[in-house]
C-alpha cells in the first residue's frame, strides 16, 4: 500500500483533514483503508476498542474514485430528508454535516457521537429511521 498523497476530492475535503482520514491507505487499484491506528482510535472512537479491531479487520475499502465521482440530481432536492449530525465524528466535521443538513433542508438531529452513530447509538439511529417512515 502507498501514503494517500494531498486530501481527497470532496467537499469535507476543503478543511482541515480530519483525523480519521489523516493517514489514508491508497493500494494499486485505487482502494482507500483507513489504518489501524486511525480506525480504532478516530473512525470508531467512540466504539469499544475489541470491537473496532474486528470493524477494522472487515472493513471494506472506498474505491477512490468516489470521491471523484459526479452525481446526479440528488433526491434530497425533491423529497423530505432526515439527517443525523454526529458531533463528536473525527471522519466527516460536525460543522460540514451540519451546513449538509441545512442545505438539504432536512429534520436533522444530532447526537455526542463518533462517525459509527449506527453501531454506538443504534437506538437513536432506529429511532430516527422510523421517524423518517413514519412521516413518509
Amino acid at each position: 500500500m502507498t501514503k494517500a498523497v494531498g486530501r481527497p476530492h470532496c467537499a469535507v475535503a476543503r478543511g482541515t483533514i480530519t483525523p480519521a482520514l489523516a493517514h489514508l491507505d491508497i493500494d494499486k487499484q485505487g482502494f482507500a483503508w483507513v489504518p489501524e491506528d486511525d480506525f480504532v482510535n478516530h473512525f470508531a472512537a467512540d466504539i469499544d476498542p475489541v470491537k473496532a479491531r474486528v470493524m477494522f479487520a472487515v472493513q471494506q475499502a472506498l474505491a477512490g474514485s468516489t470521491l471523484q465521482d459526479v452525481m446526479g440530481v440528488p433526491a434530497w432536492k425533491s423529497h423530505p430528508s432526515w439527517f443525523l449530525v454526529a458531533g463528536n465524528d473525527e471522519a466527516i466535521p460536525p460543522d460540514a454535516e451540519r451546513q449538509f443538513a441545512k442545505r438539504m433542508g432536512a429534520t436533522t438531529i444530532e447526537l455526542a457521537s463518533g462517525h459509527l452513530a449506527m453501531v454506538s447509538h443504534a437506538s437513536d439511529v432506529v429511532e430516527l429511521i422510523k421517524t423518517a417512515a413514519r412521516a413518509v
